[in-house]
């Protein structure tokens, strides 16, 4: 990136964020904090009125704005894609919020990228991943997303192990993974942080109460938990080469570590946080693998596939 590039990069960098640190933009585009600083003096000799911040950031100030922006092609192709994406991931709503604002991006582009759009609206399709359907997300997901801004505590009807329960929660932050939206909250029925499944609310309203308490943001939460499965369960497959290649998206959902190939099988090791969710995964491709370790494993494994014989003979 040439540094004209880069300093109109910087000042849409700059407006889009109510507060900038120079580590971020330093980051973001592979330079020296003494490179942000001179690029933020070369966009205030040009009348850019940036504010610095001591020991905060920078900003811009209120009321400036950028003349319309140019779009590079691989940029309307990402806009494509993500409208794609939402379409089928987001609920109703916000899906028809993008479809506005790409109406918007749009009619600023030039005559060639819009052909490109034109071109590719029928050549890239999402397929449905989630389970749930959409209705759930509709009713559910506008309303999780709103309690955590507004920091209001919700009423679920919930399916849980022990059938449909009703609590109080006190969402954190929401997550989509393995085709299914999630929530993490405070739940007020066990007094500790769950996760929450879309497909499994039943209902959900408001309660206009505020939080009760102070809780860790939805990235530190999630940073904790992983900690914690660094220390789960450990575990050394072999699979054969030519059965890898289909595990590659669902050996990170068991907390995939490393991989080495060898002539006939590929050594797969793990740091999983269930032995019980790990041991129903690998039955779906036993045929193919081996376990080198632990020996736990093969003993669950066992008694397992007795069950299951027991039940099907």
């Amino acid at each position: 990136m040439n540094r004209f590039d880069r300093l109109t990069a910087i000042l849409i960098h700059l407006q889009s964020k109510k507060l900038v640190l120079a580590q971020e933009m330093a980051d973001r585009f592979d330079i020296s904090l003494r490179t942000v600083y001179r690029d933020i003096r070369s966009l205030e000799q040009a009348g850019v009125p940036v504010i610095g911040e001591k020991g905060l950031g920078y900003s811009i100030m209120e009321g400036y704005r950028l003349p319309p922006v140019m779009f590079t092609e691989e940029e309307v192709i990402a806009f494509l894609m993500a409208e794609k994406i939402l379409e089928n991931h987001a609920d109703l709503q916000n899906s028809e919020r993008f479809k506005s604002a790409m109406f918007k991006v749009k009619a600023v582009l030039r005559n060639a990228q819009k052909k490109v759009l034109e071109d590719l609206e029928e050549s890239i399709t999402v397929k449905h991943k989630n389970s749930e359907h959409n209705y759930l997300v509709n009713d559910t997901l506008p309303q999780l997303i709103k309690a955590v801004g507004e920091k209001k505590t919700l009423h679920l009807q919930y399916a849980s192990e022990e059938g449909t329960t009703e609590r109080d929660i006190e969402p954190i932050g929401i997550f989509h993974e393995h085709g299914t939206w999630n929530a993490i909250a405070f739940c007020h029925l066990q007094k500790v942080y769950r996760h929450f499944r879309m497909e499994r609310i039943f209902s959900i309203s408001f309660t206009n109460k505020p939080f009760h308490k102070q809780h860790p943001s939805l990235s530190e939460y999630l940073e904790k938990k992983e900690k914690e499965q660094q220390h789960s369960f450990p575990a050394v497959i072999d699979v054969k080469n030519e059965m890898v290649r289909y595990l590659q998206e669902q050996k990170f959902n068991y907390g995939f570590v490393s991989e080495k190939q060898g002539k006939t099988h590929t050594r797969l090791t793990f740091n999983a946080p269930c032995i019980e969710a790990f041991s129903r995964w690998y039955i779906t491709f036993a045929d193919q693998a081996s376990i080198i370790e632990p020996a736990s494993l093969k003993t669950l494994l066992k008694d397992r596939l007795l069950e299951v014989l027991e039940i099907i003979s």
